[in-house]
């Protein structure tokens, strides 16, 4: 399986970079904006707040996820579906993020895929 935790080359990420506020597009559509965003190397990812189109929920994609980041558009494009996202473990900041169980159960419903 590949690197589902660390920013593919190909995404055009920065270190450093303030990913929060971006627009999320899935590979069918519109999903939210970034709340949150980190760059650690092996556990990197980001949150997304989907509440207009899933009320409330938010969402942490592992950062292999990431296809491209456009800055100047402020939108990162992630090769996953709407309902892949949707269907993904509920994730709730103040139980997961530093959750390492969590992060396994995600890695593998998102890796199970691959990139």
């Amino acid at each position: 399986m590949s690197d589902i935790w660390g920013y593919g080359p190909a995404s055009k990420y920065t270190s450093g970079m303030d990913l929060t506020g971006y627009k999320v597009e899935a590979t069918d559509g519109h999903v939210g904006k970034v709340d949150d965003a980190t760059d650690q190397v092996g556990s990197a990812f980001i949150v997304v707040n989907c509440k207009p189109w899933l009320i409330g929920k938010h969402v942490m994609l592992p950062a292999g996820t990431i296809t491209v980041v456009e800055t100047d558009q402020e939108t990162i494009h992630v090769n996953r579906t709407k309902d892949e996202i949707k269907n993904a473990p509920e994730y709730d900041p103040a139980l997961h993020r530093d959750d390492a169980n969590y992060r396994i159960t995600l890695g593998t419903y998102y890796g199970s895929r691959g990139r």
